[in-house]
């Protein structure tokens, strides 16, 4: 057995491991790289260290270390509180101000995963006093941070945005981005619509101003974080500046002027995400040293024309991404895969096959088996939680195919 097929055979082993076990697969994937390319391969170990994504490290280290501070000192819940009191009054608009105030604050940099931890228990409590179907809270606040996923700004886009450029795709940030959010919002609002959502409209809340907590006002340094989370952005759009090192200026500032704890903001960064993303990418690239990544190109183009390609690449990844981590497993082990689609379905479009694969992983992220969904299933109340439990792991499988189709229409 070659070392193309025995790295392929390590890389599927992880990903099955990170379907039903709970051990972070970064750090099985660096074992198994360490294993399979010193021990059956002979690659120096010198080698397989090279390809730990240093550069990657270090932009998601930033800009989740910049955005923990940003949690911790109260400044994105004090947002979001101000922004739910805009719509009081009328118990359909409230699931939408959550759709659009997950995709703004995923988008601006603390990714899906934060503003659905910071969102979803507001929401959930919100639809319970209001009296809004939980399940129809779900699927808006979950599509609604997912949406904003792939920001440039967001960890996910610059897991996502690396490993484009790494594949021969640079400079499709906002394009990935952009289709990212339109799928979400179809997916999103046309459930919403066929799912009783319109009837809200109108409809009064159940619960009485009175009840409302009283929200903190803003005050120096939640004023001194928003300064910089806007320098941050303006920076990185206008001035191209790299987002990670302004991230870390960024933490500095506020620390140093007593607007954050660091301390704090270190225990409530997302280490055994990045810790996978890092260790899977460096299986990855094993995986591509030993032309293992040919195999699995093979495999797909034997199914896909060009013409179905990005429709059956989307269907695998959301199916994948059910039961492993969309970001840290699915997305590093399919996005390599494009060049030599492209290269054996010649007039396939890379960035439609690329995009099929990151709009396809995230649709079916609403699920109780993935965080997003589990977020939201915290929120529920004990008699309630088993039917939203069902509800929302059909709409995640669902979201499989419904991504397929979407992303054959779409690309």
């Amino acid at each position: 057995m070659n070392l193309a097929v025995i790295s392929v055979l390590a890389l599927t082993f992880a990903v099955v491991v990170s379907c039903v076990s709970r051990l972070n697969v970064g750090v099985l994937s660096l074992a198994l790289a360490w294993i399979v390319g010193v021990y059956i391969g002979g690659v120096p170990i010198a080698t397989i260290l090279g390809g730990f994504p240093s550069q990657l490290f270090l932009t998601l280290t930033g800009v989740t270390l910049l955005f923990a501070l940003a949690q911790t000192n109260g400044t994105l819940e004090l947002i979001t509180h101000r922004a739910v009191r805009l719509c009081r009054g009328n118990c359909g608009t409230i699931p939408v101000m959550f759709f659009v105030l997950g995709a703004a604050l995923a988008s601006i940099g603390p990714g899906n995963i934060a503003a659905a931890a910071l969102l979803a228990p507001i929401a959930m409590a919100t639809a319970g006093r209001t009296g809004i179907p939980l399940f129809l809270m779900a699927i808006m606040v979950g599509n609604g941070c997912n949406s904003g996923g792939l920001s440039p700004f967001a960890p996910t886009g610059i897991i996502v945005n690396g490993l484009m450029a790494r594949n021969g795709l640079p400079g499709f940030e906002w394009q990935t981005y952009s289709y990212n959010l339109l799928a979400h919002a179809v997916v999103a609002f046309g459930g919403y619509a066929l799912f009783g959502g319109l009837k809200l409209f109108g409809g009064k809340p159940a619960a009485s101003a009175a009840e409302e907590e009283r929200v903190e006002r803003l005050g120096r340094r939640h004023w001194i974080t928003i300064a910089v989370i806007t320098g941050l952005i303006l920076s990185v759009v206008v001035l191209k500046v790299n987002v990670g090192m302004a991230a870390f200026l960024g933490a500095v500032i506020i620390v140093l002027t007593r607007s954050g704890d660091d301390g704090e903001a270190f225990k409530k960064m997302p280490w055994r995400v990045i810790v996978m993303v890092c260790g899977v990418t460096v299986l990855i690239s094993l995986v591509e040293r030993a032309q293992g990544l040919d195999l699995l190109v093979s495999l797909v183009a034997r199914v896909a024309t060009p013409a179905t390609v990005t429709g059956i690449v989307a269907f695998f990844t959301g199916l994948v991404s059910v039961f492993s981590s969309t970001s840290g497993v699915v997305l590093p082990a399919f996005l390599p895969m494009v060049p030599g689609l492209v290269e054996q379905l010649p007039t396939a479009s890379a960035i439609g096959i690329a995009s099929s694969m990151n709009v396809g992983g995230h649709l079916v992220d609403v699920s109780p088996l993935s965080t997003m969904g589990a977020l939201c299933m915290a929120g529920a109340a004990a008699d309630e939680s088993r039917e939203l439990f069902n509800k929302l792991l059909a709409w995640g499988l669902s979201m499989a195919v419904v991504g397929a189709v979407l992303c054959y229409l779409m690309f």
